[in-house]
């Protein structure tokens, strides 16, 4: 699968210039700079906060009642959300106040059996969120000193550093749309994107800046290695996610690990993305880069 997939981009990328190269990137990131902007203006931060961030209520318990039922029954409470998983039913309620907490905590284990109460103030939240947008900022800016001092050249360095920012923005944007809310897991899971995005990224940039050959086959080679480390994350990547959010339609008396299922959802579309930015975009940039140095260096040797 990874052969066939290298053969097709590598052919595809020799056979258009760098300028054709850089539409398809360019597109898809305006694309996802107008979703995330959307959602900014109407919910008020750029992805859609999770529990742990705004705070809430989470009751885990076990019932036959359908989930439209349940959203009748609690509707006087801020219910955002209720699923079934396996043998058990998740509500997800927004900020409340104590009283209703009291009543809600009373209603669900006077009525239902194996209930699980799980409770995140909206200050904690809060602090968890400036935690988590701190613990982004922080490692992006030190993922883009390293990759500065490796190669110590502004333009190979900032398209590494545009990439890995491009991969988050499309991941951000897909859980928008796909109405997956920001939490710790997904965080996490934005944190580790930006080290599959530099990983490919200073592959490529390696070969074709610190070895000799012609420029073309440098890119071939980086491909065949990148893109066969990137589809072997994927294929893992999918497993866990088939496993973690439908083994419970096989086997009942399994549950769905929502943690497990948005960080794998959210890598995948996120490396799908760096497919895009690694061997697109990034590839256009050096390519033109070597380019315009090799031109440099001629006119230096004819003056």
């Amino acid at each position: 699968m990874s052969l066939s997939l290298t053969e097709k981009l590598d052919s595809f990328v020799r056979k258009h210039n760098d300028r054709q190269l850089l539409v398809l990137p360019v597109a898809t990131f305006l694309i996802a700079v107008l979703i995330i902007a959307f959602t900014l203006a109407t919910t008020g931060a750029p992805v859609k906060l999770g529990m742990e961030f705004k705070g809430g209520t989470m009751v885990s318990l076990t019932t036959d009642t359908p989930a439209t039922a349940l959203k009748e029954k609690y509707s006087t409470y801020p219910l955002t959300d209720v699923r079934q998983t396996g043998t058990r039913t998740v509500m997800q309620f927004g900020p409340m106040s104590s009283e209703e907490q009291l009543s809600l905590t009373q209603d669900v284990t006077d009525t239902y059996g194996n209930v699980e109460i799980r409770q995140i103030g909206p200050i904690y939240g809060k602090d968890l969120q400036k935690q988590a947008i701190k613990a982004v900022i922080f490692s992006f800016l030190g993922m883009a000193i390293v990759v500065f001092i490796i190669f110590r050249t502004f333009v190979p360095s900032a398209a590494i550093v545009l990439s890995a920012f491009s991969d988050i923005m499309i991941a951000a944007a897909f859980m928008n749309v796909a109405g997956i809310e920001l939490s710790l897991g997904t965080v996490a899971a934005l944190l580790m994107l930006i080290g599959y995005s530099v990983d490919s990224d200073i592959l490529l940039t390696t070969r074709l800046l610190k070895r000799r050959g012609e420029v073309e086959e440098n890119i071939t080679n980086a491909m065949g290695t990148g893109i066969t480390m990137t589809t072997t994350t994927l294929a893992a990547l999918t497993v866990m996610y088939i496993v973690t959010t439908y083994s419970y339609l096989v086997i009942p008396s399994f549950s769905q690990i929502n943690l497990l299922s948005d960080i794998s959802i959210v890598l995948i579309f996120g490396l799908v993305a760096d497919i895009l930015y690694t061997w697109f975009m990034n590839v256009s940039i050096l390519r033109w880069y070597i380019q315009k140095e090799g031109t440099k260096i001629a006119r230096r040797r004819r003056a």
